[in-house]
C-alpha cells in the first residue's frame, strides 16, 4: 500500500515531527509512506518537496498581509489564524497519483489552499485528515480559546477583533461547509479532547472522529544516564532541574508566564529550594529579559532540532513543565514521558489524558499558580520519584509507541481502500 503523507513543513513543529514520526513508523511496517512537503529540513529521500510557482508564492505573501491587516498587525495573533487561501494544486504530482491514500496532517502556511483541498476530495482518493488543532472545523482560527461560535457559525470573531456578523471567520466558514458536504473523509484527532470539539462543531459533527495518537520512537527516546547528560551539556550536577520547552517563550498559549509566577511562589514557600533548584528552557531567541524576574538559577539552550541531542535534554532534568493555557496532544509530554522524566501540566486540552495525575505526574488546576508551584514540589519531594519515572515511561512505550500508532492507522487505511486487514 502507497501512503502520501502530507505536511507544511517535514521536521518544524509539532504536527511536522507528528508526521514524520508516523511516516517512518509505517514504513517499519511494510507501508510505502512517502512525505510531501513546502518546506524539507533533511535528505530524506521519501521526502518530496512540492513545487511552487511565482503566483502561488505571490498568493502567500499577499495572504499573510491580509492575515496582518486584519489582526491590526497584532504579531501574536498573526499565526494564530489562517486563511487558506494560498497553496498550489497538488492532485498532478507523480506521489499524488501513484498514492494509494492521501493522508493530510497540518496543510496551512500555504502547503495547501482550500482550493487545493476540494481537487484532493474531487480526485476520489480515500483521504484521511489527522487533526493537529482546530483549524479544520473554525472559520480561520487554530484554538478558539473561549470562543464557541465554530459549533453552530463562526462570525464576530474575536481573534480578529470583529464586530461584523459576516466577516472574514463567517465567509470562510461557509466555504469550509460548502468544501467538506458529501465529502468522504476520515478524519483522526490526536487526543480525545480535540475530538470531542470536532464532533460538536458544526462541520464535522455528522461525522465519526477517530482517536489515534502521536507516535514515538522508544528506541531512540529512553531513560539514559542522567549524570552523563548533564555533563555533556553542561549542566550542574548538584540541583533539581525543571524544564520548560517552546518554539519562542513569547508564545502566550504556552503559559511560560505562569510558570514564572510559579517558581516565584515556590521560591517564596521553600526559601531552601532557592539554590537546589534550576531553570532549563529551550526555545528560539531567548534573552536574559525574559526570565530575569525567576527567583532560581535558568540555564537557556537554543532551540534543539536535532533528536539525538534532544534526548540528552530530557534526560538531563528531573521534571517537564508545560503549562499551556489550551493544547492538543504535546509531542513534548511524550518525549519527556519515554525518557521516564515525569510531567506536570493544567488540565487543559490533551493534557490530562497523557499525564496521570499523581501516578506519572501532577495534573494542575487550570491557571492555578499556586497548584503548579505545589505540583512541581509534589513530584521533586513527596513522590516516589523512581515510581513515577518507571510510570511515565511505561505509558509512553504502552499508548504511543512507534508499532501500536502505525497498526491503528494501517487499520484505517485497509478500510478506506476496502482491503482486508
Amino acid at each position: 500500500m502507497r501512503v502520501l503523507i502530507i505536511n507544511t513543513t517535514e521536521r518544524q513543529g509539532g504536527p511536522a515531527i507528528a508526521a514524520y514520526r508516523l511516516t517512518e513508523a509505517l514504513k517499519s511496517n511494510g507501508i510505502k509512506a512517502k512525505m510531501l512537503v513546502r518546506r524539507k529540513s533533511t535528505q530524506q529521500v521519501t521526502t518530496v518537496l512540492a513545487e511552487y510557482s511565482l503566483a502561488d508564492r505571490l498568493s502567500r505573501v499577499w495572504e499573510r498581509l491580509s492575515v496582518a491587516l486584519h489582526t491590526h498587525l497584532r504579531h501574536n495573533r498573526i499565526y494564530a489564524i489562517d486563511f487558506g487561501h494560498s497553496g498550489t494544486d497538488i492532485t498532478e504530482l507523480p506521489e499524488f497519483k501513484q498514492a494509494d491514500v492521501i493522508h493530510l496532517h497540518w496543510t496551512n502556511g500555504g502547503m495547501l489552499s482550500l482550493s487545493s483541498i476540494e481537487k484532493i476530495i474531487a480526485s476520489g482518493k480515500p483521504l484521511v485528515w489527522t487533526l493537529h488543532d482546530m483549524w479544520p472545523f473554525t472559520g480561520v482560527c487554530h484554538y478558539a480559546h473561549d470562543c464557541d461560535h465554530y459549533t453552530e457559525h463562526c462570525h464576530d470573531c474575536p481573534q480578529l477583533n470583529s464586530r461584523k456578523h459576516r466577516d472574514m471567520a463567517y465567509r470562510i466558514f461557509d466555504r469550509k461547509a460548502q468544501m467538506l458536504q458529501g465529502a468522504r473523509i476520515q478524519f483522526v484527532a490526536c487526543s480525545r479532547w480535540l475530538g470531542n470539539m470536532a464532533t460538536n462543531s458544526r462541520l464535522l459533527r455528522d461525522n465519526k472522529i477517530l482517536c489515534v495518537p502521536n507516535a514515538i520512537n522508544t528506541n531512540l527516546f529512553r531513560p539514559r544516564n542522567k549524570a552523563l547528560a548533564r555533563e555533556t551539556l553542561g549542566l550542574p550536577a548538584g540541583k533539581r532541574l525543571v524544564l520548560f520547552s517552546s518554539h519562542t517563550l513569547t508564545d502566550e498559549r504556552k503559559g511560560f508566564h505562569y510558570l514564572k509566577e510559579a517558581a516565584k511562589v515556590l521560591a517564596a514557600e521553600h526559601p531552601e529550594w532557592t539554590d537546589k533548584l534550576g531553570i532549563v528552557l529551550i526555545g528560539k531567541d531567548i534573552v536574559p529579559a525574559m526570565y530575569h524576574d525567576i527567583p532560581f538559577d535558568v540555564y537557556p539552550l537554543s532551540y534543539i532540532a536535532d533528536e539525538k541531542r534532544l534526548v540528552e535534554v530530557y534526560n538531563a532534568v528531573d521534571l517537564f513543565a508545560i503549562p499551556s493555557l489550551q493544547d492538543n496532544l504535546p509531542n513534548t509530554i511524550v518525549e519527556a514521558m519515554a525518557c521516564g522524566v515525569p510531567c506536570i501540566g493544567f488540565n487543559v486540552g490533551g493534557i490530562p489524558e497523557m499525564i496521570d495525575h499523581l501516578h506519572n505526574g501532577y495534573v494542575a488546576d487550570y491557571k492555578n499558580v499556586a497548584d503548579l508551584a505545589a505540583g512541581i514540589h509534589w513530584l521533586l519531594t513527596e513522590g516516589d520519584y523512581d515510581v513515577l519515572s518507571r510510570e511515565a515511561a511505561r505509558k509512553a512505550a504502552s499508548a504511543y509507541g512507534e508499532s501500536n500508532v502505525a497498526m491503528k492507522y494501517i487499520s484505517i487505511y485497509n478500510r478506506m481502500t476496502g482491503r482486508n486487514e
